[in-house]
């Protein structure tokens, strides 16, 4: 699934406050680092989704049928 992989420096007492809070949930910081970034990124394209909704909303009440 994924072939390549980027180094990524993050503080050594943010990774050790996430394995404390986080450990039991995921197998290392870098899946959960992961994990994150792929919940960030889901979060963009549910806030455009939420901007086309209102857009099509919107051309609803505009046409009469909302």
């Amino acid at each position: 699934m994924i072939s390549e992989f980027r180094e990524v420096r993050v503080p050594e007492e943010l990774c050790a406050a996430a394995e404390s809070r986080y450990g039991r949930h995921f197998a290392s910081v870098e899946e959960l680092v992961a994990f994150a970034l792929r919940e960030l990124l889901r979060d963009d394209v549910a806030q455009l989704n939420a901007e086309e909704e209102r857009i099509i909303e919107q051309r609803l009440r505009d046409l009469g049928y909302v």
